[in-house]
């Protein structure tokens, strides 16, 4: 049984053993673990419940990286996304008004649109229209947004009547607790501490009830609470809202995470060919698109590959038994879910945060000397904060790069302008009101 996994998951081939994908998946889910206690304080305010979302966050976590693993052969672990979560969260329920339940369907409307656009094909074509500045855009302006979701979780920034926004009351409880927590996980960071951004969270939670600013009260085991999400999505009430553009936004974002994740992982753990093609790329998409719809199910928003694959991949992982390793853990971290109530905002904020500034280093990327590509991107980084809608930058961005290109005289994809035309009436139909 031994040897046949190793032939399976290709061991010899890979230069790897047992000892060093364990130790690779044990790395890569300490790294991302802080989404256990992360994703469900942003899921609150959405008006679900702790402990069911905790529970929601592992499991989604482990089917998701276990199904990779195991299918697709690949060390990426898959969770719910940072972004995408907020996004769920801040504008599609608090801003749009529309119910938990709708927007759990609208996910898993979009899991569903992603799994057929691979099984299909479609799905290639897209990613090549999509110019890669702009995706390097759109990773920076959700990074923004974030930060800015964490700055106003934290207190450290507030309202203001005349410049709209304005340095929070610093003597706060809750706003000096998140300044302790983002030095302590920045100072982590700084040594290059595995898991740093969790120990950042579990040190301001424990300063948080050793001052008072928390109180711990006792949560309902994982399990337990899950009835309260699983199964409660409302796909009917998310197709009779019209939510296309909530399912763009959604299937879009995720596209596109699961492509940079995908490259960056891969090129880091030598599993890309020298011909830029990538093995075993339809199972890959068709796994996270599969964990999208199962999170959907399970009560959590869009399940994506995460980034921190790479810290497991740094350590030595190569196979399909580094995801599943991780996978395994997260069922472990079920047992977390009674702490997960006593974290307050001002603990996770910092790690919100920290995860926005890693994620602006896709501006990097971007041609700055061109204007035709600096602008649409500039806009869409900062409208996508701004108006506190991932839509709404990527949106404009699109518009702005398919003008540009039309006024140097430089046709695109056909698709491109097919999506450009979409924002467009879009934006009509929203300036109706």
């Amino acid at each position: 049984m031994k040897r046949t996994l190793e032939r399976y998951f290709d061991f010899e081939t890979l230069g790897t053993n047992w000892r060093t994908e364990i130790l690779a998946g044990a790395t890569t889910f300490v790294t991302m673990a802080y989404i256990v206690f992360v994703n469900p304080s942003i899921l609150k305010d959405a008006g679900i419940s702790p402990a069911a979302a905790t529970a929601a966050t592992c499991l989604s976590a482990a089917f998701g990286s276990l199904l990779m693993g195991a299918v697709a052969r690949y060390p990426i672990a898959l969770a719910p996304g940072m972004g995408l979560n907020a996004y769920f969260t801040y504008t599609v329920v608090q801003g749009m008004g529309v119910s938990w339940q709708v927007a759990l369907g609208a996910v898993f409307l979009s899991g569903v649109a992603f799994l057929a656009l691979t099984l299909t094909g479609v799905r290639q074509r897209i990613v090549e229209c999509i110019p890669r500045d702009l995706y390097a855009a759109i990773a920076a302006g959700i990074g923004l947004f974030i930060a800015f979701v964490g700055l106003k979780n934290a207190g450290l920034i507030a309202a203001h009547p005349a410049t709209l926004v304005e340095l929070g009351k610093l003597s706060a409880p809750q706003a000096q607790l998140a300044l302790l927590g983002l030095a302590a996980t920045a100072g982590l960071l700084a040594w290059r501490v595995p898991g740093a951004i969790l120990l950042g969270v579990l040190a301001a939670t424990v300063a948080a009830l050793a001052t008072g600013i928390a109180a711990w009260s006792p949560q309902p085991a994982a399990l337990a609470a899950l009835p309260q999400t699983a199964l409660q999505l409302d796909i009917p009430g998310a197709l009779a809202l019209g939510a296309v553009e909530i399912v763009f936004v959604f299937l879009f974002v995720d596209l596109f995470d699961n492509v940079g994740t995908l490259v960056a992982v891969g090129k880091r753990a030598g599993l890309i060919g020298p011909d830029g093609r990538i093995p075993r790329v339809g199972r890959i998409l068709v796994a996270d698109a599969t964990a999208t719809v199962g999170g959907s199910l399970l009560g959590t928003s869009t399940v994506v590959s995460y980034i921190e694959s790479a810290a497991g991949v740094a350590a030595g992982g190569r196979s399909g038994v580094t995801a599943i390793v991780a996978g395994l853990l997260f069922l472990v971290a079920l047992a977390a879910a009674p702490l997960a109530g006593a974290i307050p905002a001002g603990a996770t904020a910092p790690a919100l945060i920290v995860v926005g500034s890693l994620m602006m280093k896709h501006a990097g990327e971007i041609e700055w000397d061109r204007f035709e590509i600096a602008i649409p991107a500039f806009l869409t980084i900062a409208l996508i904060p701004l108006s506190f809608s991932i839509a709404n930058g990527i949106a404009f961005g699109l518009i702005a790069y398919v003008a540009l290109q039309a006024l140097r005289g430089r046709a695109v994809n056909w698709f491109l302008y097919l999506l450009t035309g979409l924002c467009i009436v879009r934006f009509a139909y929203l300036g109706r009101g």
